[in-house]
């Protein structure tokens, strides 16, 4: 889930974030450049070193859950091989699995998590970076959602291009039920 908010002298926030359902926590990087599929690659890797891991020790698997356009589209080459290089850096089998077209909406991340932050922030500048960070961060809810988030500084380019010869190299499994929605990328070790 991403959304950026521009200003022209502050620069723009382009927050993504990851929820892990079953825990009711959340992890939200923040960017500063631009919204692409290696940014939201970076942020799913840095959630698994900073809570993730944390929180499945024994995991060997990753189930990861987006809508079917964007920079995490079902057709994204740039996407498909951000997943091969996560599955390659974690050695996590990630199972990647695309929300129909229009039904994105009823993504848990959109109504368990991003409302509340929008809620927490609601009437409140976003001055600074810092203030994003530390409205995100202190978002809490009765039923026990926690959030961490963290500034990310790195530049992310756009307009790349992953060649079909890239591609025949990932370890890539499509499903038996709607395998272009639905698939594996496994380490390229296996």
């Amino acid at each position: 889930m991403v959304h950026d908010f521009p200003d022209k002298e502050l620069g723009k926030a382009i927050p993504c974030g990851i929820y892990g359902v079953g825990r009711n926590e959340g992890w939200v990087s923040v960017g500063i450049d631009h919204d692409t599929a290696e940014f939201t690659i970076d942020s799913i890797l840095v959630w698994w070193n900073n809570m993730g891991r944390k929180a499945y020790p024994n995991a060997t698997k990753l189930l990861i859950m987006g809508d079917a356009g964007g920079i995490n589209a079902s057709r994204s080459r740039p996407w498909k091989a951000g997943l091969q290089r996560l599955a390659n850096l974690t050695g996590l089998d990630l199972h990647m699995s695309h929300f129909p077209p229009g039904t994105s909406k009823w993504n848990r991340i959109e109504h368990r998590m991003f409302s509340f932050i929008t809620h927490n922030w609601r009437e409140r500048p976003l001055v600074s970076y810092q203030t994003i960070i530390e409205l995100i961060a202190k978002t809490k809810t009765i039923t026990g959602l926690k959030i961490k988030a963290k500034l990310t500084q790195k530049t992310y380019p756009t307009g790349i291009e992953i060649s079909a010869a890239e591609i025949a190299k990932l370890n890539l499994k499509p499903d038996a039920f709607h395998g272009d929605w639905n698939y594996s990328l496994l380490p390229n070790d296996r």
